[in-house]
């Protein structure tokens, strides 16, 4: 079963078997993956497998959780410079080229799942970092991840399967 990402009347919603949970997407709302480039803010249309899950261990207990999982590090980065060997992976920092900060001051990056957008092999400038996270408490538009709130977050988590994949669909 899949974690489904639509639009639900002017906004949008998670769906997980009976469940519904209030979203946010990308900035730019939905883009099929094929047309996705690096800072778009476009959520890729598309079936992403849930690769990993990284969480603030210092603010919230390890999330029950079929994924491989682990605690944030203050020098964990992620790699979104589309030139670098390293793109759309995970970097220690200090790092030189451009990337995301793991470790954040607010609380999006508390629990972040990892999702298998451009990774196997990953093609420079076709987009990084595609997670799901924390939503704000106004659920503003991402960068182009998935975002929930984090009891809705920790809900999923514990209800997926390890082969549950996260799917970005037009449709509704």
């Amino acid at each position: 079963m899949d974690l489904i990402v639509s639009r639900n009347g002017d906004g949008w919603q998670a769906a997980y078997g009976d469940k519904r949970w209030r979203c946010a997407i990308g900035r730019s709302g939905m883009r099929p993956a094929n047309e996705k480039v690096e800072g778009d803010g476009a959520s890729p249309i598309g079936r992403w497998p849930i690769r990993q899950l990284f969480y603030r261990a210092d603010r919230i207990e390890k999330p029950v959780s079929p994924f491989p999982c682990r605690a944030i590090d203050r020098l964990d980065g992620w790699c979104d410079d589309p030139v670098h060997p390293d793109y759309n992976r995970q970097v220690k920092l200090p790092f030189a080229a451009s990337h995301e900060e793991m470790w954040m001051e607010d609380d999006v990056y508390d629990i972040v799942v990892v999702l298998g957008h451009n990774d196997d092999p990953p093609v420079a400038g076709a987009g990084s970092a595609v997670f799901l996270h924390i939503a704000r408490p106004n659920y503003s538009p991402t960068a182009g991840c998935a975002a929930l709130s984090r009891e809705d977050l920790l809900s999923f988590l514990a209800a997926a399967e390890p082969s549950t994949h996260l799917r970005f669909s037009e449709a509704s």
